[in-house]
């Protein structure tokens, strides 16, 4: 069954745009599956560690151009939870770093 005959399209995990100019953006995802929720890669940060399809330019930066892991009906939502740890971290203070919030309000 497809993602919107299981009641998926545009629910919380799932969302399809396709009057988007660039839809699809990848190729190799039926269109009537082809998730857009994370339009923008939520584990792009993770470098090597996102586990998807990409390889880097020759100036170095990352190409997710033939990646589709998030975009395949509603799976884009469990392989997200499943590296959340690691997103977690980089987004946490570095050890001994004081907890000051924007504005350099202190926490309470």
């Amino acid at each position: 069954m497809s993602a919107p005959q299981q009641g998926l399209h545009n629910s919380s995990s799932f969302f399809r745009n396709v009057s988007c100019a660039y839809f699809p953006c990848h190729e190799g995802v039926d269109e009537s599956e082809f998730n857009c929720l994370f339009c923008y890669c939520p584990l792009y940060a993770l470098g090597p560690e996102c586990g998807g399809d990409f390889s880097y330019t020759a100036g170095g930066i990352k190409d997710c151009s033939g990646c589709t892991r998030l975009h395949r009906a509603d799976q884009g939502v469990a392989i997200v939870r499943e590296k959340f740890p690691l997103l977690a971290k980089l987004a946490s203070l570095p050890d001994g770093a004081d907890d000051t919030r924007q504005g350099g309000e202190q926490a309470q």
